[in-house]
């Protein structure tokens, strides 16, 4: 954004018209969703594992990215890149927006990222403790 942020407005705005259409893809879409379709997976299969080593963080984990990183993108990012998307590039009115939109969409894409982060961090935490355990039956039963 910062590289958008140093461009003339209707460069920037063009050039952020562009990214969010191209980034609308089979592969993002997949990698986006389908994190999330294994997030909702992970809290409904938690029903039955909450006394699992993990749990825990499994649950914080897929709540951080439902809520931080899915339902971010949803609530704010999504309608900012919307409003850009109805503006003329060189008008006053993509102008006066385009100002605007650099700070609140990179504030909600910082957010995002820190809980897409958190996220991660916690569900590897919760994959990690996971195999632990299923490494010591598995010695165990050896």
């Amino acid at each position: 954004m910062n590289a958008l942020a140093g461009l003339k407005p209707p460069q920037g705005i063009a050039a952020m018209q562009s990214i969010n259409i191209t980034v609308i893809n089979p592969f993002f879409m997949t990698a986006f969703l389908g994190t999330a379709a294994a997030c909702i997976f992970f809290l409904i299969s938690l029903l039955l594992k909450w006394h699992q080593p993990g749990a825990a963080y499994l649950l914080l984990g897929s709540l951080l990215y439902l809520v931080g990183t899915l339902g971010v993108t949803i609530v704010f990012n999504v309608p900012l890149n919307e409003a850009l998307a109805r503006v003329e590039p060189d008008s006053t009115e993509g102008a006066n927006l385009w100002s605007s939109y650099l700070t609140n969409w990179t504030i909600w894409n910082h957010i995002r990222t820190v809980a897409a982060l958190a996220a991660a961090t916690s569900l590897t935490i919760a994959l990690c403790l996971g195999s632990r355990i299923v490494d010591g039956l598995d010695n165990t039963v050896r």
